[in-house]
């Protein structure tokens, strides 16, 4: 039981690292992609190579 008084807090802290980092991402706009994944992958240009 003593190792509970060890792994709670440390479950805490890293779940509000994790929400923190959310957060952060989400004020940054590192979600938005207007062109999006879903329709990108149905295009015909490769992109290999890039454009001259």
């Amino acid at each position: 039981m003593e190792i509970l008084t060890i792994l709670i807090p440390v479950s805490l802290i890293l779940g509000g690292i994790g929400l923190l980092a959310f957060i952060w991402a989400m004020k940054t706009k590192q979600f938005d992609d207007p062109s999006g994944d879903a329709s990108r992958i149905l295009m015909k240009d490769w992109d290999d190579h890039p454009k001259p």
